[in-house]
């Protein structure tokens, strides 16, 4: 089910603010109450397209007494791109519960 709306999701955890890869997992993980408790393996590769596509920028940052890390911020399009999303899904969500009798989910 996640298939197609990674990349909604890890502009969503970022548009509170700049933050590193593992902080992206764990907000992902925390908002949805653990149910999608992702590997590296798949963030990091969503990442890296989505700042090729110009939706993330990111820069090296080393805070007092910790590790390098690389911090990654939505720029304005991957604002934009996260708005039409939103609105996709809600029309996308509005339909599924309508077919399915807008019973809540999981039924």
């Amino acid at each position: 089910m996640l298939k197609g709306h990674l990349d909604a999701i890890v502009l969503a955890a970022l548009e509170a603010g700049p933050a590193h890869g593992y902080a992206i997992i764990e907000t992902i993980k925390r908002a949805s109450a653990d149910t999608f408790d992702l590997p590296e393996g798949t963030v990091y590769p969503a990442l890296h397209r989505l700042e090729e596509a110009g939706l993330l920028s990111s820069a090296w940052m080393t805070p007092p007494g910790g590790r390098r890390r690389r911090m990654y911020s939505l720029t304005k399009a991957g604002t934009a791109t996260l708005a039409d999303r939103r609105k996709a899904w809600g029309r996308f969500s509005h339909a599924v519960n309508a077919l399915l009798g807008g019973r809540a989910w999981p039924a």
